[in-house]
């Protein structure tokens, strides 16, 4: 673990693996619940909170040395999940732009004062840092995922203790060490590295973790809820985000948005497409032009520029996603591309008139899939999206705008997006779903506010 600026290394450890070679890449340790509680407690007992124009220059240092090291990032994200090099070069720039975006607006940070009507006394509101945030994040964007918890932390002034993922552990350790060397004094954050049964219980529920910020599958999300009782929570848990296509769609653009939406990071992204519904009129050629596209996506090798689709984070994921895959196709599913695999990487597999109910489509499915469901109407489109447990993202590729907005009104989501994936994101906007799929807003500016309190001094006013 890394506490007071030192990475510690005591006691059981267990590789890191190259998600390609399977060659060890590193070694970290397993952290025990004693070894958590060394972790929070020292970062509880140094507590202070930075001026803000320090938090700021702490995090715009951050980007600028985090671009200037966006090779190494990219590689170790690339070896540690197996996720394309294309992808985990995107990655670097979107986690620079988010920590710009958060030195923004830790300067932004406003109070109000309000005056008391009728009681002649001004009452002034503060916002202050929520206090130790623990943050528990996944395996499929190492470093994004990181930034997007710990920039709006520091940014709000919280001392932080992270427990990246235990597949893809040393990429949120370099991250670590890179806010210490731009200036984040090291009492203000900790890292550990357990295994989630034994680190994420003993995190999320230490008696001095103010707040826990969660993202991952929604059976451990509850399991961490369960465990933070009387904590603040932000939860994101996962998707299993719709693509509309309505019958006058630009059925290019349509067949684009869906295979980058499916394919990208192999298919493990909470906000990817994880169902098209397609209107039947217009199906036929939608899906031959869906395969045309997927036909043009590249597997294998995720160190090559040239590979679209790597391996999925291990054999056991890749195993999910193919006795899914075959479930659809024994319910009545038209197999129309793909459905193999070799050790991990799953090919690119395009499914037509998959049942409502197969569990490809019921449950969130981690892989390269790209289900079409095919209905009669917007309507039933609505209604087939909204059948899940989940509402984290949407996205509707359409012409008719006075029909998008009444479709975006009875979508329950977090978004809707037209002519665009479930997929869009900006450090700008809100992120976060509804029903299954968490509750709570990331997004800079919003992260910021869930990881604030507001204080109220009254003081006495006017005549």
């Amino acid at each position: 673990m890394l506490v007071d600026g030192v990475i510690k290394a005591q006691g059981e450890s267990r590789p890191v693996l190259d998600r390609w070679t399977g060659g060890v890449i590193g070694t970290v340790a397993v952290d025990t619940a004693a070894d958590v509680d060394t972790a929070v407690t020292s970062v509880a007992s140094h507590r202070r909170v930075l001026p803000v124009a320090q938090r700021a220059d702490i995090l715009a240092r951050c980007a600028e040395l985090l671009a200037a090291r966006a090779d190494e990032f990219a590689s170790r994200s690339t070896a540690e999940s197996g996720v394309c090099i294309r992808e985990t070069t995107r990655e670097v720039a979107r986690a620079c732009a988010n920590l710009r975006v958060a030195a923004a607006e830790a300067e932004r940070q406003r109070g109000e004062a309000i005056a008391v009507p009728g009681q002649r006394r001004l009452a002034v509101t503060v916002p202050e840092p929520i206090g130790v945030v623990a943050a528990i994040t996944p395996f499929n964007r190492p470093l994004n995922q990181v930034v997007v918890k710990l920039a709006p932390a520091i940014a709000a002034g919280c001392a932080m203790v992270l427990k990246p993922s235990e597949k893809t552990p040393l990429t949120g350790l370099a991250f670590a060490e890179l806010a210490l060397e731009a200036g984040l004094p090291s009492e203000m954050l900790a890292v550990v590295t357990g295994e989630p049964r034994v680190a994420g219980p003993a995190l999320a529920g230490h008696p001095l973790i103010d707040m826990v910020t969660f993202t991952g599958s929604v059976a451990v999300g509850r399991a961490v809820a369960g465990a933070a009782a009387g904590r603040k929570l932000l939860l994101e848990l996962g998707g299993n985000d719709p693509l509309i296509v309505l019958d006058d769609a630009d059925l290019d653009l349509a067949a684009r948005l869906a295979a980058d939406g499916a394919f990208a990071t192999a298919g493990q992204s909470c906000r990817g497409v994880k169902r098209i519904l397609v209107v039947d009129s217009v199906a036929d050629a939608f899906a031959a032009k869906l395969v045309a596209v997927a036909r043009e996506k590249t597997y294998g090798d995720p160190r090559l520029l040239s590979t679209d689709v790597g391996p999925l984070i291990d054999d056991a994921a890749a195993d999910t996603v193919l006795s899914r895959v075959r479930a659809a196709i024994a319910s009545g599913a038209s197999l129309l591309l793909g459905g193999e695999r070799a050790a991990a990487v799953v090919q690119p597999t395009v499914l037509d008139r998959v049942p409502g109910g197969a569990d490809l489509v019921v449950e969130e499915t981690f892989g390269p899939v790209a289900p079409v469901i095919r209905v009669r109407d917007a309507d039933e489109a609505v209604a087939v999206a909204n059948s899940t447990p989940y509402g984290l993202q949407s996205g509707v590729v359409t012409n008719d705008a006075n029909l998008f907005w009444r479709i975006a009104g009875r979508l329950r989501v977090g978004a809707v997006n037209l002519g665009e994936s479930p997929s869009f994101d900006s450090p700008h906007i809100p992120f976060g779903g509804v029903k299954a799929s968490g509750y709570g807003r990331e997004g800079t500016r919003y992260a910021i506010q869930e990881m604030s309190v507001i204080k109220t001094i009254t003081v006495p006013y006017g005549t």
